[in-house]
């Protein structure tokens, strides 16, 4: 359990890393919201359940 928790870390990081960046160069698509808000949701979901 702890290396898909460590890939999800990792890949959430890219993901905000990445969004970021589109930010800043204003290359945002609303696909690419709608994937980000998705992994964001589910990581953190995940992490809430956990711990309680």
């Amino acid at each position: 359990m702890d290396r898909l928790l460590t890939v999800k870390s990792i890949v959430t990081l890219i993901l905000t890393l990445v969004f970021g960046y589109l930010s800043v160069t204003q290359g945002v698509t609303d696909n690419f919201m709608t994937i980000y808000a998705v992994v964001i949701a589910f990581y953190y979901g995940t992490q809430a359940k956990k711990e309680t």
